[in-house]
């Protein structure tokens, strides 16, 4: 018979290893979890069970649901998400996820439960090599078959996670490890040996830097997500108001610097702003903070920014030269880095190279726009309902998106006055990220306002995650724009594919409908004239609320950088 669990006494010492599991969480500090229960790791639930007022579980449900909740709340939190699953399909439905924190730089600890030791490798029952599965896409796993190795393996997995770049972890428990006892002591790691996480970063580096940014005429900043992960927006602003530089965000770079900073020249990429794309192939000095040059960004490599001297700030040593060659790379700390810099570069400003953005700016406004804020006809446009959404919220909200056009339209046109308030799937590019994310974002920040904006197509990949926010009375709310295509793919297939729209039509269900049997709150619209009050009742809603808006089935996103062209050739039309 399996042992059944009661609560310790404080002055206990022997726990079997699912206890250990729970009060390793604890003494991590990681309070909320997010998961499903199954065989292999009931015995971690049933310890859970005695622990509910000091950590709470959020049942989502699909494992896929749990791992992308628990990267909202690390993402808009800062901190390390958790999130466990049994072994088998449940440990094997969190790979998508854990691929996409992996790629995105988000901290996160995933535990498994596993067979018992002694039928690993015999394919029993619900068994998976969950450790070889993930170990592309992990920052570090391992599995755990003794129960006294429990404690130790979690503090190095929350380490690790957490420290330099972050980065999902695994740690898979056999059974017979979560029933065996032992004698319980939990030590924070602070150190692995061979694992150096921030590298000293080289003050004659920072000064070469400093040297060529203080000579440069037309210098330009891209700036990503590891301003963010480096907790360096105040260091990072202080730089661009010292140097005057017109400074570029990554899509996952988003309200690093806020919007409307006069410095901020807009969204780099292949649907980023005209100027910031079109004069990265003019400027003489590129400085890159926290970014990876992904090919979103560079487009083709052989005609990008061969003219200028390139900068490149970064945590991970393995990105300088990976995709671009740089002449001065700065490795370590973001932080540090940024405040060694500012002390070096001379108090400056670039006027005229800063108006060639403004001019840039007034040409995509008239050519895209205007008409897409601003439509005097026709359906309603994604970019308007953005633009009602700013309208109440200011800048203060939380964005989460999902991935397609209606990604690219909000994050072009939504702004930000805060860090850590865009949240969305970038380098993977995960469909269905967008309506678990925002519940794990709005369970990481209930006092701010959670916007998950998300595409027809998306939102039916994980649309059962709906119940849980109504189990969890989360108010999120839900912008459905429905354009009854896979929008960014049929865009595509029209301009490369002769309008061959091979498998993007939708037949979609009554969200509403689908919506109201959850008991949440829904409404849809698709005339003009409903849509700035639609948006006022969403957000003035206490709880969570779906609203559907039908859009243009045909509207295609602009500017944009073709496939394999070089960033100078971005279209506007």
């Amino acid at each position: 018979m399996e042992a059944i669990l009661t609560k310790p006494q404080a002055t206990q010492l022997k726990v079997s290893g699912a206890e250990a599991v729970i009060r390793s969480l604890i003494a991590e500090n990681a309070r909320l979890i997010f998961g499903y229960p199954g065989g292999a790791i009931m015995p971690v639930y049933d310890a859970l069970y005695h622990f509910q007022e000091d950590v709470r579980h959020v049942l989502t449900r699909h494992e896929q649901g749990a791992i992308h909740a628990a990267q909202g709340y690390a993402r808009v939190t800062g901190e390390v998400g958790v999130v466990m699953a049994t072994s088998g399909p449940g440990a094997t439905n969190l790979i998508t996820g854990i691929a996409d924190a992996m790629i995105d730089s988000t901290p996160l600890v995933c535990i498994t439960g596993q067979v018992g030791s002694h039928l690993l490798g015999t394919d029993a029952f619900q068994e998976t090599d969950i450790i070889s599965i993930s170990m592309p896409v992990t920052k570090w796993n391992h599995q755990v078959t003794k129960a006294e190795d429990l404690p130790a393996a979690l503090a190095k997995a929350f380490y690790i996670a957490r420290s330099g770049r972050p980065g999902p972890v695994l740690i898979d428990i056999t059974k017979d490890a979560q029933f065996a006892e032992f004698d319980f002591e939990y030590k924070k790691c602070q150190q692995v040996r061979s694992y150096k996480p921030v590298p000293k970063v080289a003050i004659d580096q920072v000064s070469k830097a400093a040297e060529l940014i203080n000579e440069a005429q037309r210098p330009l900043i891209l700036f990503g997500q590891g301003v963010i992960l480096g907790n360096a927006e105040e260091e990072f602003r202080a730089l661009v108001e010292k140097t005057g530089i017109p400074s570029a965000s990554t899509l996952l770079g988003l309200s690093a610097l806020a919007s409307e900073h006069p410095l901020n020249v807009g969204m780099l990429g292949m649907h980023g702003n005209y100027g910031p794309n079109k004069l990265t192939n003019e400027c003489d000095v590129l400085i890159a903070i926290g970014m990876r040059f992904d090919d979103r960004v560079t487009g083709n490599l052989d005609n990008y920014a061969k003219q200028a001297k390139v900068i490149h700030f970064d945590i991970d040593p393995s990105e300088i030269n990976k995709n671009v060659e740089v002449d001065v790379a700065v490795i370590g700390d973001c932080k540090e880095s940024l405040n060694e810099l500012a002390k070096l570069v001379n108090l400056n400003s670039h006027p005229n190279w800063l108006d060639k953005f403004r001019q840039h700016d007034a040409i995509e406004k008239e050519t895209v726009i205007s008409n897409e804020l601003n439509p005097s006809e026709g359906d309603i446009k994604m970019g308007e309902v953005i633009e009602q959404i700013n309208q109440i919220t200011d800048g203060d909200a939380v964005l989460v998106t999902d991935v397609g056009q209606h990604q690219m339209i909000a994050c072009r046109y939504m702004k930000f006055n805060k860090s850590k308030s865009n949240i969305t799937s970038g380098g993977l590019g995960t469909m269905g990220f967008c309506l678990p994310a925002a519940l794990g974002a709005k369970l990481g920040a209930p006092k701010r306002e959670v916007v998950a904006v998300i595409g027809d197509g998306g939102f039916q990949m994980t649309i059962q995650e709906l119940g849980t926010i109504f189990q969890t009375q989360a108010a999120v709310k839900v912008v459905v724009l429905n354009n009854s295509f896979l929008g960014m793919v049929r865009q595509w297939q029209q301009l490369f594919f002769d309008k061959r729209y091979s498998s993007t039509e939708l037949i979609n269900p009554d969200f509403i409908a689908i919506a109201k049997g959850y008991g949440i709150a829904a409404k849809s619209i698709d005339d003009r004239g409903d849509l700035q009050q639609a948006i006022h009742d969403m957000l003035a809603f206490e709880g969570s609320y779906l609203l559907e808006v039908k859009v243009g089935k045909e509207d295609n996103v602009f500017p944009m950088v073709p496939t394999g062209a070089s960033v100078s050739d971005i279209r506007l039309s």
